[in-house]
């Protein structure tokens, strides 16, 4: 079943962070993040994964269905970074696993039960043994990188590189999501590779041009 068309144009997935932002008498960290999740769905914007790890269940239940009602305004889709149980209580339109997560079967059987034919699962993926894996599990897409170089995904080793990224993208059968150190100077190369889209947290950490950063990478 194919949960994730990919669109005529690129497609393109918002990672939250709210930390990026600083609460002031305009409003708090969360508010902010929520209201770029509603500029970016309304330029176009087509998934939203909400990241926040430091939230408890509460909280991150209550961040969520914010994201969900601004993303879903403008009939686009929301993620849940990991947290299935948060996915299936508010409501989300899908559940982001990391590598080392529950398996990607195992959540399907989960939405499966709750009768959530629809719902979305993403693997984040750092290599093609990864990848295939997540594919033959039944995941609707996935997000492999860093395909660029980046110090905030040091963690998984030397970046892929355009060529293993590619590969990659041939060998899978569902879309591939390029994501880590990818900018606007050189998102078209991750396009050109194979890449359905991209993903990213600080390209788009910039409220006031996050609009039209949304609509380049959208051409």
């Amino acid at each position: 079943m194919l949960r994730l068309k990919p669109p005529p144009n690129n497609l393109i997935y918002l990672i939250t962070n709210r930390k990026s932002y600083q609460s002031d008498d305009r409003g708090s960290e969360s508010d902010k993040q929520i209201e770029a999740v509603r500029i970016a769905a309304e330029a176009g914007c087509q998934l939203i994964q909400i990241r926040e790890k430091d939230l408890d269940t509460g909280a991150l239940s209550r961040f969520s269905r914010s994201a969900i009602e601004a993303a879903h305004r403008y009939d686009k889709k929301v993620l849940i970074n990991d947290r299935l149980d948060v996915a299936f209580a508010v409501g989300a339109d899908g559940v982001h696993l990391r590598v080392d997560s529950i398996p990607c079967s195992a959540a399907r059987r989960a939405a499966d039960a709750r009768g959530l034919t629809d719902f979305m699962i993403g693997v984040s993926t750092h290599s093609l043994d990864q990848a295939l894996d997540a594919w033959n599990s039944g995941a609707d897409f996935i997000v492999c990188g860093p395909v660029f170089e980046t110090p905030t995904k040091m963690a998984y080793g030397a970046p892929l590189g355009l060529e293993r990224f590619g590969e990659i993208c041939r060998r899978v059968r569902i879309p591939v999501i390029a994501l880590g150190g990818v900018t606007l100077a050189n998102y078209r190369e991750a396009i050109e590779a194979g890449a359905a889209g991209i993903a990213a947290i600080g390209l788009f950490a910039n409220p006031d041009k996050l609009d039209e950063v949304i609509k380049e990478l959208l051409t």
